[in-house]
């Protein structure tokens, strides 16, 4: 088709197998919007396309992606605001019969429906981080890093210790929306024969949001990026640390930052909230790390 067909926060360019969808960036557009940029989208992850009245004399095309086939909506699992939708395209009311003529021009070439058995459209590419309440989330596509913040990480999460998790041992992620009560991302990890604990700020496989943390913007593109390399990498077998690297030790840690950590480690245990066993197990582990 070639055709562009600009709205107020977004222009979809209609391709002969995709529609690309740029969006524009501006002080009313959402930021998660902004922080996507543009999105290729592949007619064979689509599988209906509807014209509804908007508010305020607009019309709302929107496309209706296949269960599975975003790793973005699929990490979002319904949570976003109607305002967030990266699938509406929101046009004046005038506009309504060009509207018409490409939505009915699109429906003409689907073909498919029902769930995907893949992803069909690409992630946010990492790297990629964001700071949550309690820890900075670190994603650089091989593997997830918690690192805590003494002012908001529990003592559970403190005596765990900063968290790396090979997107080789996940299951998938669970994402709350920051802008609900215990917002919050977790990692479903494959290893069930522990179970995570309920409370988000005491499970080390979550970091939990709050007023200014873990924004919709940032958070769930991280979490739909995580959600498709764990997706990718179930089909391919597991490799060891040490083959991955050739057998090259991995970076050691800054001594400022184990400094420190064991610094707050003592705060714990003279507060009496770690025993004398848990402060020398700890504080040895961190030290071995220099």
């Amino acid at each position: 088709m070639g055709d562009v067909l600009a709205g107020f926060h977004a222009a979809w360019e209609f391709e002969s197998d995709s529609v690309l969808i740029r969006y524009v960036r501006g002080i009313r557009t959402p930021k998660l919007f902004q922080a996507l940029g543009e999105r290729r989208v592949p007619l064979e992850a689509i599988e209906g396309v509807t014209l509804t009245p908007g508010k305020r004399g607009t019309v709302v095309l929107r496309l209706e992606p296949r269960p599975g086939a975003d790793p973005l909506t699929e990490a979002a699992a319904g949570q976003l605001k109607e305002s967030s939708d990266p699938y509406r395209l929101v046009l004046p009311a005038e506009r309504e019969t060009l509207a018409e003529y490409y939505a009915d021009e699109l429906r003409a070439q689907l073909t498919e429906s029902g769930p995907a058995e893949r992803h069909l459209v690409a992630a946010p590419e990492p790297p990629l981080q964001f700071k949550a309440y309690d820890g900075k989330a670190t994603f650089d596509g091989t593997s997830v890093a918690f690192r805590w913040f003494w002012t908001g990480a529990s003592s559970a999460k403190w005596k765990a210790g900063d968290q790396r998790f090979p997107v080789s041992e996940l299951s998938g992620v669970e994402w709350r929306s920051p802008e609900v009560f215990e917002g919050h991302l977790r990692l479903l990890r494959r290893d069930t024969t522990v179970p995570a604990p309920a409370q988000a700020d005491q499970d080390p496989a979550a970091v939990v949001f709050g007023l200014g943390y873990g924004p919709v913007h940032e958070s769930l593109p991280f979490a739909a990026a995580v959600l498709a390399a764990v997706r990718d990498s179930a089909a391919v077998p597991a490799i060891s640390p040490a083959a991955a690297t050739g057998g090259v030790p991995s970076a050691r840690r800054d001594p400022a930052d184990i400094a420190e950590r064991i610094r707050h480690l003592g705060e714990l245990h003279q507060a009496g909230l770690v025993t004398d066993e848990e402060f020398s197990s700890k504080k040895a582990e961190l030290l071995a790390e220099l």
